[in-house]
């Protein structure tokens, strides 16, 4: 069931993102509702799961086995590495 929402925002947020919509086919409406349905499935800071049926949002599907790595790469002692090499450990 739709239902009706009032927003206040700047009139130039309103314009480019009517603009955007426009040049990505869609409404306002759906590209608002696209939005907030993006940040719920990204993972949240301190949160077990994310959104609620704790799937990975379509960027980080998108994005997921894009980097190769060696079998025995360890990520632990690269960030190790990597941290005692910034802060001069």
């Amino acid at each position: 069931m739709k239902a009706k929402l009032t927003l206040s925002l700047d009139k130039g947020t309103i314009n480019e993102a009517k603009e955007y919509a426009a040049e990505h086919d869609t409404s306002l409406s759906q590209l608002i509702e696209q939005l907030l349905r993006t940040l719920w499935s990204e993972p949240r800071k301190g949160k077990k799961t994310s959104g609620k049926s704790g799937k990975l949002s379509a960027e980080v599907e998108r994005l997921s086995g894009i980097i190769k790595l060696p079998k025995a790469f360890d990520v632990k002692k690269e960030y190790g590495d990597y941290l005692a090499k910034k802060y001069g450990v």
